[in-house]
């Protein structure tokens, strides 16, 4: 009786071992400027593998590095992995891509790859300050540190007054490995050529692979997330509210601006850049300057209060921690703001200046005049008011009606906002068009 339970148990564990030997392998691809939208692409491709029991994943680097809080939402997504995790590291895994190497349990690399050169950098390739590299020796450190890597070759990495003494003479340079140097001093497994080797070292030759690509909604966060496009949304954004702040009723450009502002801060809020206090900032700042512009007369410390809250939503909802994000993603993230503002100021400038003489805007204003015998009477035109002085029947905000001559005339403003009420007096016409401004 015991030869048989023994039999059936060893029967048992040779058929586990051998459907655990046929499971699957997770292959991803981590290559040129490592950016925030891959950080979702990683976290799904570890939460697939996990939901499939894979056998392992295998994360094949190839970059020179990227942003620091990206880096980091990638190494904390392959550190808190229940699936063995193996960095296949094609040619380079340099500055951001060392932290997210290390972050695996296992590490290989093909002849003639580097890992390293993880000092943090500006755009220009400047060195940043002591707090941002500070940080990022505490994030090799520890990194290196959980999976029984070298802590001072990490930090080496990192900064070059950090002396490794059976690996350097000086502290003049940043350490960058090549791979035998990485095998000698034990920051790699192993040199292999192809994901096939590398398959067969870990004992995964039999494993199903499944190459997990990033999906169109990844792709578009990652588009939005753009400096760029993420700059031209918020510009849409303000020339839309300004738009329907000028205009009556609500329409086309309203809509537009608040289908781009919700893209921006959807995109960050995915991305881990805006939070729920950011957007809730952006939103209290609007409601004030709305209840400014159409509640209280004039333009005072309310409105002030708004669009200062409104630039700082904007602001930071463009970075990340301020513990993580470096000096480069911080200033960009004052230029991508100004720049928007400005940006929006000129095209709004344009359309208020230039649209009414171009050919385009002509084609939607009838041109030629109508015969009085044909049936329509002329409308009334105003020249003889020029000059002439009124009051303000209502709030100008841009458009409103006003008391002229005794007569009831809807007139607009050169841009002004004038409170109901106040003396104003004729400065132009333009046809059927009555403009005024402030009595003086």
């Amino acid at each position: 009786m015991k030869k048989l339970l023994l039999l059936l148990l060893f029967t048992f564990i040779l058929i586990q071992s051998s459907f655990a030997q046929s499971g699957s392998v997770y292959i991803t691809n981590l290559e040129g400027d490592i950016d925030l939208g891959l950080a979702p692409y990683v976290r799904r491709v570890v939460s697939e593998a996990e939901k499939s029991s894979a056998l392992a994943i295998i994360i094949r680097i190839n970059t020179f590095g990227g942003r620091v809080d990206a880096a980091t939402q990638i190494k904390d997504a392959i550190l808190n992995s229940k699936i063995k995790t193996i960095a296949f590291i094609d040619k380079r895994a340099i500055s951001a891509g060392a932290l997210i190497a290390l972050s695996c349990e296992k590490i290989v690399m093909v002849p003639g790859a580097s890992m390293g050169a993880t000092s943090v950098v500006d755009q220009a390739g400047q060195k940043q300050s002591e707090k941002y590299q500070s940080y990022m020796r505490s994030e090799m450190r520890s990194t290196a540190e959980k999976n029984g890597r070298r802590t001072d070759i990490a930090q080496g990495m990192v900064d070059e007054s950090i002396v490794v003494k059976d690996l350097q003479d000086d502290s003049t340079k940043l350490i960058t490995l090549t791979s035998q140097e990485a095998l000698k001093y034990k920051m790699a497994d192993t040199v292999l050529t192809s994901i096939e080797e590398v398959k067969k070292a870990f004992g995964l030759e039999k494993a199903e692979e499944i190459r997990l690509e990033s999906n169109w909604a990844e792709d578009i966060v990652r588009f939005i997330s753009n400096p760029l496009v993420s700059s031209i949304l918020i510009m849409i954004g303000f020339i839309g509210l300004f738009t329907e702040i000028k205009t009556p009723g609500w329409g086309f450009p309203g809509t537009a601006g608040l289908i781009a502002l919700a893209l921006f801060f959807g995109t960050g809020y995915i991305l881990e850049l805006a939070s729920i206090w950011e957007i809730l900032l952006f939103i209290i700042g609007v409601s004030l300057l709305l209840v400014e512009i159409f509640v209280i007369p004039g333009f005072g410390i309310i409105g002030l209060i708004g669009i200062i809250l409104m630039v700082i939503g904007l602001f930071f909802g463009l970075i990340s921690d301020l513990e993580i994000v470096d000096a480069s993603s911080i200033s960009l993230a004052v230029v991508q703001v100004a720049g928007s503002f400005v940006a929006s100021a000129f095209f709004i400038f344009m359309l208020w200046k230039i649209l009414p003489k171009t050919t385009v805007w002509n084609k939607l204003v009838l041109q030629e005049n109508i015969a009085s015998k044909s049936g329509y009477a002329a409308k009334t035109t105003f020249e003889h008011l020029v000059g002439a002085e009124g009051k303000a029947l209502t709030d100008l905000r841009p458009a409103g009606t006003a008391i002229i001559n005794g007569k009831r005339i809807d007139v607009v403003t050169e841009g002004d906002f004038i409170q109901h009420d106040t003396e104003i007096v004729v400065t132009a016409t333009e046809g059927s068009k009555v403009v005024v401004g402030k009595k003086m």
